[in-house]
């Protein structure tokens, strides 16, 4: 392999990655990751590319990755001892793959390995427009990626937003990657009322003063029920759901009829050994009420992911929709990204930046 094309040597090149070297019980510690050395990739296939990883994302689905048995078919368990893998953003530095050449920048929402280096397979991989500034290219992996496509989707095909109509939008989880873009998503797409559930007093200053929703609930000091009431007067009519629970329960209890809910995520539950389905009063509430409830998840509209991708690309454009993100950096700091993610330490995107282009 020639790597003349980036000035550099073979043989000046380590490689270090991330496995998972024990499960958690509970919620993830540190000691569930290890940072080590591994092979560097000398033979790369025919159809992959060899990248070197920017930046890379952890998310709250992840979490349930870190079980012997995820209980969902859409992700996939890591195991003891292998490389970990999420969402990612590198530079191409060799192709075996005609459509990529070295310094194509490229990312990919699943499966980007935990490493410095790694042979990808292209036919995965999402090139990313070189007008992007480096300093944007973690944009892949928020507003532009995963998270923006689940909450454009999610809002698009499960609100039933009529536009005009004053109708209310709770997010909760609202600070974060997901919930701080389907919350401006749902003013653009006509939503009168805008309301987050978020874990801090500065996290709800920041939705208000930042974001420009109407009204933020600290779920940690507030009384839920009552702020509910005092934000949403007229009854909630989209409950965009990233946490699932109590927080949960108490926005369902004051949707309107023929309102629906999103259920995005369920990051309350997340580190539980056992599933909690909702409870039987508030199921009987969803069928009294007729609020639907359809589960959701955005790999199952990739069909519109680039119509998709090009709205949120216009709206971040043009300043219609911001940005937040928390960076942390290092690789061997992924572990500990991860974890304070987990306990709602980020405001925006959470991603580790690993290396510079």
């Amino acid at each position: 392999m020639d790597h003349s094309a980036t000035g550099v040597s073979k043989m000046a090149l380590g490689n270090r990655r991330v496995v998972l070297c024990q499960r958690p019980v509970g919620q993830p510690q540190v000691e569930n990751f290890r940072t080590e050395d591994c092979d560097y990739p000398t033979e790369i296939k025919d159809g992959h590319i060899l990248v070197k990883t920017l930046y890379l994302s952890v998310d709250p689905y992840m979490r349930i990755c870190m079980n012997a048995d995820p209980g969902t078919k859409y992700v996939q368990t890591w195991k003891l001892g292998d490389t970990i893998s999420g969402g990612g953003v590198g530079v191409v530095t060799d192709s075996r793959c005609p459509e990529f050449v070295a310094g194509d920048f490229v990312a990919k929402d699943f499966n980007w390995p935990w490493q410095l280096y790694a042979s990808i397979p292209a036919s995965q991989a999402n090139k990313i427009d070189r007008s992007f500034g480096a300093n944007q290219l973690s944009l892949a992996l928020g507003a532009l990626g995963m998270p923006g496509l689940t909450s454009l989707i999610g809002i698009r095909e499960r609100a039933h937003i009529k536009p005009g109509t004053n109708q209310t939008f709770v997010v909760s989880a609202a600070a974060g990657a997901c919930g701080s873009l389907a919350g401006q998503i749902a003013k653009l797409e006509g939503c009168g009322r805008v309301v987050g559930i978020c874990g801090t007093d500065k996290k709800c200053r920041f939705l208000m003063e930042e974001l420009g929703f109407d009204g933020a609930i600290n779920y940690k000091t507030d009384d839920i029920a009552a702020r509910l009431r005092e934000c949403c007067s007229a009854g909630i009519d989209v409950y965009f759901d990233n946490v699932g629970g109590k927080i949960s329960n108490e926005v369902i209890k004051q949707m309107n009829k023929d309102s629906a809910v999103i259920p995005c995520g369920q990051i309350s539950m997340y580190s539980m050994d056992i599933n909690c389905p909702l409870d039987n009063s508030i199921q009987e509430l969803l069928k009294e009420k007729r609020i639907s409830r359809d589960l959701f998840a955005a790999n199952g509209f990739t069909d519109i992911f680039d119509e998709m991708k090009q709205q949120l690309a216009k709206w971040v454009k043009e300043g219609k929709i911001k940005t937040r993100e928390t960076v942390v950096k290092g690789l061997e700091n992924c572990g500990a990204a991860f974890i304070g993610m987990m306990n709602g330490s980020n405001i925006g995107k959470q991603v580790v930046h690993i290396a510079d282009p």
